[in-house]
């Protein structure tokens, strides 16, 4: 019922257990340590990480790439299935969109870390001057500021148009501080009918809007890679290599979240079995087309008579990056088979497991792309091996304590259910005398 659904969402924004604070007092403890290592990082100088000559980028931009791809899964389940009327995305789409926001602005750290002289970071920006000099727009960092700077500000306005009328519950239920906040965020909805035939014109815009976004803006960013000469990289499968193993990552990353998130907060009811199984399903078709690509990347490798090329892909798989290469294929096409049993894909701890393995898989996946053809390029006696250093695997723990402390932040702050669309969903009450 309608009041049953608002009982179990607005009671997820009752104020928290100490459980609670002692989850963000340890998060908080993550990103303490990510922000020493950086500001040592900072003071010290990039000598500190394991970046050398010829691996420039390693770490650093693994966990850009790999942020900027969570983020898609929340585009896909609240823009791209509204308008193909999903139904079982209703109960899902609010959490992946917040994922969407937080994880955008958690990549968007990464370039500024990698800078190394972080002071210098407006350079980046394209803004006038009394030198009339410009940012240079062949650089891959312009291309990442454009994109991710584009893709966070209509996904913000996509997320926050969507969080009004719920907001406005919220307020109406809510007393002191809280019901101030909600009375500014909700900008003075009142339910008309004027303001819902708006809401409904400007929600449908936004999901159009943000649709092409998961095309392009990873198609952006794997274009760091494609539009260079190095063997591994000049590709022209890397747009949407890049876009399905984003699609991927992300949808693990909700239902990693979403998991504990209806066990803590007891909304059972709203998201249900049926949900996670959904996008189970999914992910097996993102699996497959994932591993698709990894053998289309070998046989184009091997009918471009390409010896470089072809060296690459043979270096991967039997080189000093084996092992990473293997945890990547295995994670990422072989174990997401398994949601082919309804078994597996109904209990929610193997549910749980293979979800966690798809984004440590998908990590790895990025790390193999960048450190390999860097590490093995074209003249053999400029090749080298990188390992992370200590901070960087500091920072790394940083960004994945921001992301998550952000995110039970907002689970308790706002409706991590969208009440709205729940309400709609339920079917039409019976007129009195009517069998039901």
């Amino acid at each position: 019922t309608y009041r049953r659904i608002n009982e179990l969402v607005l009671r997820t924004l009752e104020p928290p257990r100490k459980t609670y604070y002692l989850v963000l007092l340890f998060l908080l403890g993550c990103v303490g340590i990510g922000a020493t290592s950086w500001a040592y990082q900072i003071t010290t100088g990039m000598g500190v990480s394991g970046l050398n000559n010829p691996v420039g980028w390693g770490v650093y931009i693994t966990n850009f790439v790999f942020w900027v791809g969570i983020a898609h899964s929340g585009t896909l389940i609240s823009a791209i299935l509204y308008l193909f009327r999903a139904e079982w995305r209703t109960s899902i789409y609010r959490s992946a969109e917040a994922m969407t926001v937080i994880a955008v602005l958690t990549a968007g750290l990464f370039p500024l870390i990698h800078l190394g002289r972080v002071w210098l970071a407006y350079w980046l920006f394209p803004y006038p001057n009394q030198r009339f000099l410009w940012p240079n727009f062949t650089s891959p960092l312009i291309w990442d500021v454009l994109a991710v700077g584009t893709y966070l500000t209509v996904s913000s306005m996509f997320f926050f148009i969507g969080l009004l009328p719920d907001i406005a519950s919220a307020r109406d239920a809510a007393r002191g501080f809280r019901k101030k906040l909600y009375t500014v965020l909700s900008l003075g909805w009142q339910g008309s009918h004027k303001l819902w035939h708006h809401y409904g014109s400007a929600y449908l815009f936004f999901a159009a809007l943000a649709t092409p976004l998961v095309i392009s803006v990873h198609s952006v960013v794997s274009w760091d890679f494609a539009m260079s000469i190095m063997p591994g990289w000049h590709s022209t499968i890397f747009a949407p290599y890049f876009v399905a193993g984003a699609i991927h990552s992300g949808l693990a990353m909700v239902i990693t979240l979403l998991i504990p998130l209806r066990k803590i907060f007891r909304v059972e009811e709203l998201i249900t079995i049926r949900n996670l199984e959904a996008m189970a399903k999914t992910i097996i078709l993102t699996g497959l087309i994932v591993g698709y690509a990894y053998a289309t990347e070998f046989f184009v490798a091997w009918y471009s008579n390409n010896e470089y090329e072809y060296e690459i892909f043979r270096w991967r798989t039997y080189g000093s990056y084996a092992i990473e290469y293997w945890i990547m294929v295995i994670f990422n096409s072989v174990i997401p088979l398994l949601f082919f049993f309804k078994k597996m894909r109904t209990n929610l701890i193997t549910l749980m497991i293979i979800c966690i393995m798809i984004n440590i898989g998908m990590w790895f996946e990025r790390y193999v792309i960048i450190v390999t053809s860097l590490a093995h390029d074209f003249l053999s006696y400029s090749w080298g091996l990188y390992r992370p250093s200590i901070i960087e695997f500091g920072i790394t723990l940083g960004a994945f304590g921001w992301f998550l402390l952000l995110f039970f932040i907002f689970a308790k702050l706002l409706p991590s259910v969208a009440v709205t669309e729940m309400k709609e969903a339920l079917p039409a009450p019976k007129k009195r005398g009517e069998n039901v």
